[in-house]
């Protein structure tokens, strides 16, 4: 299953990311609207499954810690791992920088505020999610308005992509979506079995396993990305997720739980300030130079490490 579930994400993410810069191209919109919106949704299936089930099976708190794992190891794990496996330095495009992180700078400092009292209600998960139809409206209008793209922008490693026909484009975009998902679940089931056959405590399976397996997708699809030369997708795709993941999946798992969310205190103390943390981090790596550099990326994949630790250290105490 974890080698089935590679190569679903493997050949998931080429086929998403090439639907993708097709489907941009047809519609005339930056492939970074397009990594903020279609991909984002996509990529986060995963997080969205997770926390329909647990939130009507009353474990809500299964997924508030998906979306704060993932979320802190789409930063941390995904665009340090791009970092440092690209060619060169992760370039990104000024509007990234001084709108799209920003924006989820606050998103991210507002759902943390949310869960202040220990609890994330109903009441809150409605706002959540009208926020996210705000957000999402915002993108596609603002794209029309003045980010239109020309063919000139497109180089040679997406020329193919360019000759998909509309259509062509959103079957691989959705079918690239679904092997990511697919892939995804297979990966963290395989490693879910392999760890409880070798004794590893369930906390750290949750930990780690659920909130990378659930992060792949972004993992690979970005990886794919920056290596087609689409590095404006492939952050903008973590910067989208994130929001997404903040105000959809924790927004659906608080609006179907009878009771709300509950929150830890731990979750309180380490989790939320590690969540802010990270996404301040982003933002003043990338506003410094438009770009994140190999060593960047090794200290972006350090303070994950370093979490990892701490929080593994907390739940065996």
């Amino acid at each position: 299953m974890i080698l089935g579930g590679l190569l679903a994400l493997v050949v998931g993410s080429e086929l998403l990311v090439r639907g993708a810069v097709g489907l941009a191209f047809r519609l005339g919109l930056s492939t970074v609207v397009i990594g903020l919106t279609v991909v984002s949704i996509g990529t986060g299936s995963p997080e969205f499954a997770v926390a329909a089930q647990s939130g009507t099976t009353g474990t809500g708190e299964l997924a508030l810690g998906n979306v704060l794992g993932s979320n802190v190891a789409n930063i941390l794990l995904v665009l340090g791992t791009v970092a440092v496996v690209s060619a060169a330095a992760i370039g990104v495009t000024e509007r990234i920088v001084r709108t799209d992180v920003p924006i989820m700078v606050a998103v991210t400092v507002l759902a943390a505020a949310s869960m202040l009292d220990g609890t994330v209600g109903r009441v809150e998960g409605g706002v959540l999610l009208a926020l996210l139809g705000v957000y999402l409206t915002w993108n596609v209008l603002a794209a029309r308005r003045g980010a239109v793209i020309h063919p000139e922008e497109f180089d040679e490693a997406t020329e193919s992509a360019r000759e998909d026909t509309a259509v062509r484009s959103v079957a691989l975009l959705v079918a690239g979506v679904a092997l990511l998902v697919l892939g995804a679940g297979w990966l963290v089931s395989g490693s879910t079995d392999v760890a409880l056959s070798l004794g590893v405590p369930e906390f750290v399976i949750g930990l780690t396993i659920v909130a990378i397996g659930t992060s792949a997708p972004e993992l690979a699809a970005s990886i794919t990305a920056s290596r087609r030369g689409e590095t404006d997708l492939a952050v903008a795709n973590v910067v989208g997720s994130n929001v997404v993941n903040l105000l959809g999946v924790l927004g659906v798992a608080a609006l179907v739980s009878a009771d709300g969310i509950p929150v830890a205190p731990t979750v309180v103390r380490i989790d939320l300030p590690v969540l802010v943390a990270s996404a301040v981090a982003c933002l003043l790596v990338l506003v410094r130079s438009f770009r994140i550099t190999r060593s960047q990326g090794v200290m972006l994949l350090g303070m994950y490490v370093t979490y990892l630790v701490v929080v593994a250290t907390v739940g065996a105490g």
